[in-house]
């Protein structure tokens, strides 16, 4: 049996409308690769461009989705739209998501302003899925106002989150090692806002004076460049909230007033086209695979009768 095509004109009005189901189906397509994501793609591309994104990482174990149920309450309070994409682990298995994140923000799980999804990371190095900008731009043609993007959570690899946030959070935590994690990690480069999360602990202060003293040796600022700043937060009382709030609002204003939000944008839309295109031609260099064209260069390359960029370019020139 052949499967039903989606109708994607349908779908897109339909995610437009807010209607749930939609949004869902759309990023169903997205992670599946489907024929006719290249079509969703195009219904969406004037819709987007809209939606603030903040990508929140940090070490496992430092509350990032608490975090994030907390900063969501704190949007919709303000009437916003909301979306979240928590990227979690893999089952080694099946190869969904090992992480429900709709059980750990269950607070707004009957909340029709926010709408959560959790996507598998099947693999993907970085703590991001591959298919994380897609799914972001479905969000933000659907309405959000505001889209989180939780990573995984594996400490040394999970930089890439800044490479699809226009604001990166990175939280941390008092007695985790954390200063020491963050610069190891190059987190201190990609970080838009510091937070140390459960403030309530012993250490929080050695540890925002360590993370303040890492900024400060490293800063080659000029006149006008953004400075992180290193807030404080208990994120299951919602202690010190507003001040994350206000640091992210701060830091969006000055993206639009300098023109870094656009250059960012346009920078992370050339290494999704990038993405895109080094995809294709693998799928195409699997094919060649199939036919026995890249098979019949390796030989010659191991049997000595060409060199392997001799090989490289007449396998690109079939391509």
């Amino acid at each position: 049996m052949s499967r039903r095509r989606p109708d994607v004109p349908a779908l897109v009005e339909a995610a437009r409308a807010g209607q749930p189901r939609a949004v869902a189906r759309l990023i169903t397509l997205v992670e599946n690769a489907d024929p006719a994501l290249r079509a969703v793609m195009e219904r969406l591309a004037s819709y987007t461009g809209n939606a603030h994104i903040i990508g929140l990482t940090g070490s496992p174990g430092v509350g990032k989705s608490t975090t994030t149920s907390a900063l969501v309450g704190a949007m919709r309070a303000r009437g916003m739209r909301v979306g979240v994409l928590a990227v979690d682990p893999s089952s080694p298995f099946s190869g969904g998501a090992l992480l429900g994140d709709r059980i750990r923000l269950i607070d707004h799980a009957l909340d029709d302003g926010v709408y959560m999804r959790s996507m598998a990371s099947r693999g993907h190095l970085g703590g991001l899925s591959w298919a994380t900008p897609q799914a972001l731009r479905v969000l933000d043609a659907a309405g959000c106002e505001v889209i989180f993007l939780e990573t995984v959570g594996v400490g040394q690899s999970e930089v890439e989150v800044a490479a699809l946030a226009d604001t990166t959070m990175v939280l941390l935590a008092p007695g985790m090692g954390d200063g020491i994690q963050a610069a190891k990690a190059g987190i201190l480069e990609i970080a838009d806002v510091f937070v140390v999360n459960k403030a309530d602990r012993d250490g929080v202060d050695v540890t925002m004076r360590d993370i303040r003293g890492m900024i400060s040796l490293g800063e080659r600022k000029e006149a006008g460049d953004w400075r992180p700043p290193v807030e404080k937060l208990v994120a299951e009382k919602g202690d010190g909230l507003d001040d994350v709030v206000a640091a992210l609002d701060k830091h969006w204003q000055w993206l639009q007033e300098t023109g870094e939000l656009q250059h960012r944008r346009e920078r992370r839309a050339a290494e999704e086209i990038e993405a895109i295109a080094v995809r294709t031609l693998r799928q195409r260099m699997g094919n060649l695979d199939g036919a026995g064209d890249l098979a019949a260069q390796a030989q010659a390359v191991v049997a000595g009768e060409q060199d392997p960029y001799t090989a490289a370019d007449r396998i690109v020139e079939h391509l």
